[in-house]
């Protein structure tokens, strides 16, 4: 099957009327194709990209890989089926194409032609394989698998794995932290980073590179292939790593290492001098200077990203756009390896810059919009965007600046649904400083009426709600609704400065909920058509946390309120949650060192003034923000009598992942938010 793109299908879209068109849905949401991971080939003429659908029935989704012809303007699914297929890496010669699939009943790294037909199997290892990375010679594989540090072989740690299966107790003992970390129990291994040779296929054995390094490479959580890189001579790898030891759970001391990809060497510390976090290494076409992001404080997950260069020969580093106060959250050098393309928050944007790194010039290259992904192809760009209304497609940016969509992935769905509109704003926040946000209409908004407001609260704290299509917290589903939407960008978020995003720390419930008072108050004003006598907040996370403050900061602000994952005591939050750098870098050190930071801003201390009717949602698997924080804010409001409701999910972590679990969120939320807006509360 190929699709001609994008003319046609989006004229087939323009054909239908508005009045024939619904307002977007959760339902439409999860049946949405998602689009991610572009990755051009050598010449530029192909660009492999991963689409994932969702298996209602499964509870799932599930990955296939799509191939865009730039030059006949076709794209077509190149692999799919059981198993699906992820990660797309070209061979250095194009004609081959790398996935990771787990049809073999393991996750392990096979290859298809770049014209079609059946994949091969590249690795049969006995273990799953992670993440991975090809050479530029295409002879060898980097891959992370999850291993017992203290065995020398791969078979080692299948056999301890077995073991443990016979094993008649259940107890599992531990003598230092993590115990658990973001939604998984430690059981003793670590991932690890090995090359394989791939001369014959399927490869079954592996050579391990980051022996010695007690440590996860890549790193847990969230790590992946872009925490490591061949060198261009392929000889050598370079990746980031944190000792782990005892100080595993407060230290965010990440250096770059580097070690033979043979592993004939132990690895060497690159960056030993910095005790806070590097990482997303690459090293330029010329193996002469490797360029990497580093943050200056340690113990600070949101210090500002700078971009570092070090002359690997001498081992002078220095600093790229030092007065660019933008954090970039992925990066990729340009061909000639003469400037960085980076993608950071700005304005409650996302877009794609440019960085010069002789001269440290930064040109800006795209818009309005969230870029998503991108990859050089020969004199252009290929990016993945979406905004606030429309999901992610792919578009060329030419060496003009000229911006050309070049797919149209869900332009079938997308004809029969109205996108509501929006717009950004701004208004004088805490301490007179500029904050933004973002109002949104509701479906079949009529100037003549008033609607209720859903008022969405970001986590983070150091994060940014903007013009991005988000899958679990969607301002058009809320429109869709027949809600307002109001978001803001409050003091903490991204894309506005550093000092802008320290101002929240030690001040969680200071400046941040000035500004959201500050900035509902305006959207009241500016938009005489929300209701502001009908209005419910809702937070996530961090944003959890403001909602349980305004419980008892602002009770009489809202006619509902729902937190999700949201933290009720800080005391508890501390001595419960895994990634400790977190609280004592906000609260200024360990609850037992600082107990009074803690309590300045603790919505436990302020239950007595709740009276808005509140939904609590947790995920059972949730270990960031552990479980006991919701079920103590629903025992509070059950206790003072406060109408409320707990839902609970065993199977989530954080996050609200799988499809039906999204739909029941979004069901039950629109039903508490409904019965309590409603002219008369019900």
């Amino acid at each position: 099957m190929q699709r001609l793109l994008c003319a046609a299908a989006l004229a087939a879209a323009s054909t239908l009327t508005s009045a024939a068109k619904a307002p977007l849905m959760i339902r439409d949401i999860v049946s949405f194709e998602r689009i991610s991971d572009p990755q051009a080939s050598p010449d530029g003429r192909y660009v492999a990209y991963v689409v994932r659908n969702t298996d209602l029935q499964a509870n799932k989704g599930v990955k296939a890989i799509w191939l865009l012809d730039l030059e006949r303007n076709t794209t077509r699914p190149l692999v799919s089926g059981e198993g699906g297929g992820d990660a797309p890496r070209w061979s250095p010669d194009g004609t081959r194409l790398y996935f990771s699939s787990s049809r073999s009943g393991s996750a392990q790294i096979w290859q298809v032609a770049a014209a079609g037909g059946e994949p091969n199997q590249v690795t049969a290892l006995p273990l799953d394989v992670g993440s991975y990375a090809v050479s530029p010679a295409g002879d060898t594989l980097a891959v992370s698998m999850e291993v017992f540090p203290d065995c020398e072989t791969l078979d080692c740690t299948v056999a301890r794995n077995k073991d443990k299966e016979g094993v008649k107790g259940s107890g599992v003992l531990y003598d230092k932290l993590f115990v658990r970390h973001w939604d998984s129990w430690a059981n003793g291994t670590r991932s690890q980073l090995y090359s394989v040779a791939i001369g014959n296929i399927p490869a079954t054995t592996a050579t391990w590179v980051s022996r010695g390094i007690v440590g996860d490479v890549p790193s847990k959580p969230f790590g992946g292939a872009e925490e490591y890189t061949f060198t261009p001579d392929g000889r050598s790898l370079i990746f980031a790593a944190r000792i782990a030891g005892r100080t595993e759970p407060w230290s965010t001391n990440f250096d770059l290492y580097q070690a033979p990809a043979d592993g004939s060497a132990a690895p060497r510390n690159l960056t030993a001098g910095n005790p806070a976090w590097d990482t997303m290494p690459l090293v330029t076409p010329d193996g002469a200077s490797l360029v990497y992001l580093a943050m200056q404080r340690p113990g600070f997950e949101a210090d500002r990203l700078r971009i570092m260069v070090k002359d690997l020969a001498s081992g002078q580093t220095r600093e790229v756009a030092a007065d660019w106060d933008r954090s970039p959250g992925a990066i990729a050098l340009s061909a000639d390896g003469k400037s960085l393309l980076a993608a950071a928050d700005d304005l409650g944007q996302h877009p794609l810059f440019s960085i010069d790194l002789a001269s440290g010039q930064v040109t800006k290259l795209t818009g309005a919009g969230h870029v998503s992904g991108f990859t050089v192809a020969g004199d252009s760009i290929i990016l993945a965007q979406n905004a606030l209304d429309r999901p992610d497609d792919l578009f060329r940016l030419s060496a003009s600046g000229e911006m050309k969509q070049l797919t149209a992935q869900n332009a079938a769905k997308l004809s029969g649904i109205e996108m509501a509109s929006y717009e950004q704003f701004s208004f004088d926040g805490a301490g007179g400083d500029r904050v933004y946000g973002y109002v949104m209409k509701p479906a079949g908004w009529s100037k003549d009426r008033k609607y209720p407001v859903a008022f969405l609260i970001h986590g983070g704290p150091q994060g940014s709600m903007g013009n991005n299509f988000h899958y679990r917290w969607n301002p058009e589903v809320f429109a869709g609704m027949g809600y307002g939407v109001v978001f803001i960008d409050f003091h903490g978020s991204t894309g506005y400065g550093q000092q802008f995003t320290d101002s929240i720390s030690g001040d969680w419930g200071g400046k941040p909920l000035e500004d959201l008072k500050k900035g509902l108050a305006h959207a009241l004003d500016e938009y005489p058509w929300l209701d502001g006598r009908r209005a419910c907040a809702l937070g996530a996370s961090y944003g959890g946390f403001m909602v349980n403050w305004i419980a008892g900061n602002w009770p009489e602000g809202f006619r509902c309120l729902v937190t999700h994952d949201g933290i009720f005591d800080n005391r508890a939050m501390y001595y419960g949650t895994e990634e400790l750098w977190f609280p004592e870098w906000e609260h200024q050190g360990p609850y037992y060192e600082n107990p009074s930071a803690y309590e300045k801003h603790n919505p436990s201390a302020h239950v007595l003034k709740w009276k808005t009717p509140m939904l609590i949602i947790h995920g059972g698997q949730d270990f960031r923000v552990p479980i006991e924080q919701g079920l103590a804010a629903f025992t509070a409001a059950q206790r003072l009598g406060v109408p409320s409701e707990f839902l609970y999910f065993p199977d989530e972590n954080h996050w609200v992942i799988k499809p039906q679990n999204s739909i029941q969120w979004y069901d039950t939320v629109q039903r508490w938010m409904d019965r309590w807006t409603a002219a008369e509360p019900r």
